[in-house]
């Protein structure tokens, strides 16, 4: 399968692309233009809330159990047969080893039995490049280069997005993921997991003004963030019992929101050349986030994009697009051998590919 991706044959594209890297079973059929053929995604949010978290064993026994007829009902709702792909893609890394090993020992599966090329994507790459789906969005896709905020559970990075499989980080987190920020002060807060979304509909309930909190590093020179402090700092206003969890939450959101503005913008000036700001992973479907992102890139004279929330968080049809983008681009297809890696940086893409 490391031959050149690009089929000689003239059959349509039709690529299945297959994501488990946590605790979403997905699956998605795109064709060769990013049309979405089929989609679907299990979550497994209630196999691990009772333990505040994603359980790896649980979330591996779980995509197992789930991710072949979820393959098979996609297929029939996009009326295809395993026969009909030219292409798989399954996430690759990072994330937990147990789902990558299911998900991408699964794509594999079917390129051999059909003799189709496999893609070993990266999960980053998929949120990277989601908002050029055509038509996804009401206003054109990015062009190349573009600014990447990628803000999850696990990452909070600013990208320079300069390609497809050309990525140069900016800045990242010095401690946690903005994700988990989120998750852990919607916990001290009493709000059940995921708490992302929770947090978000009782900061409407609030006053941000009431309770002050830290905004770490703004203002600070370059575009990492730091968000220990801030969890700190919700920790002790919590403990304290002076101020209404909807106040702590609306401050708490804010400070994130403005710390992330600022980080973008000063991202931006790092990197004039972007024709964009792109945030993409979970927490870019948060409305306060969004809306304090559009503002700074604004300021700067470029669009600010986010993919509908659906897929925001984790999916296939990001992972299948990364494969369609790949094959537009002639790049070559992974080898069967390829191992799942739960660390892979985007910049490690880099790796093999021509000079630009």
């Amino acid at each position: 399968m490391g031959e050149s991706a690009m089929s000689k044959s003239e059959r349509p594209v039709r690529v299945l692309g297959l994501e488990a890297s946590c605790d979403e079973t997905a699956a998605a059929v795109l064709d060769g233009q990013g049309r979405i053929m089929a989609e679907a995604v299990l979550s497994q949010e209630a196999e691990h809330a009772r333990f505040g978290g994603v359980v790896p064993e649980i979330a591996a026994r779980a995509h197992l159990a789930a991710l072949p007829g979820l393959a098979a009902r996609v297929l029939d709702k996009a009326g295809l047969g395993y026969g009909d792909l030219t292409a798989v893609a399954g996430t690759a890394g990072p994330g937990l080893i147990g789902g990558l090993i299911v998900g991408s020992g699964f794509a594999k599966g079917v390129a051999i039995a059909r003799g189709i090329p496999f893609f070993a994507i990266n999960h980053l790459e998929g949120h990277a490049l989601t908002a050029r789906i055509p038509g996804l969005l009401d206003q054109p896709p990015p062009a190349f280069p573009y600014l990447l905020l990628l803000l999850s559970g696990g990452h909070c990075q600013c990208v320079a997005v300069e390609g497809v499989g050309r990525y140069r980080r900016l800045g990242t987190t010095l401690d946690d993921a903005v994700g988990e920020a989120f998750d852990k002060a919607a916990k001290m807060l009493g709000l059940p997991w995921p708490g992302g979304p929770h947090l978000e509909r009782l900061a409407a309930q609030g006053d941000a003004s009431v309770v002050a909190l830290p905004r770490p590093l703004l203002g600070r020179q370059g575009c990492d963030f730091s968000w220990s402090g801030l969890k700190t700092a919700v920790a002790q206003r919590v403990a304290k019992g002076d101020a209404r969890a909807e106040d702590i939450a609306a401050g708490f959101q804010a400070a994130v929101a403005a710390v992330l503005a600022d980080r973008a913008a000063h991202a931006l000036a790092m990197f004039p050349a972007a024709t964009a700001v792109v945030v993409a992973g979970g927490v870019a479907a948060n409305g306060a986030v969004r809306a304090a992102l559009a503002r700074a890139a604004a300021a700067r004279g470029v669009p600010m994009l986010a993919p509908p929330l659906r897929l925001c968080t984790d999916n296939a049809v990001m992972i299948a697009w990364a494969a369609v983008e790949r094959l537009h681009a002639g790049l070559p297809a992974d080898s069967l051998g390829h191992a799942p890696r739960p660390r892979w940086p985007l910049e490690e893409l880099l790796s093999g590919l021509a000079p630009i």
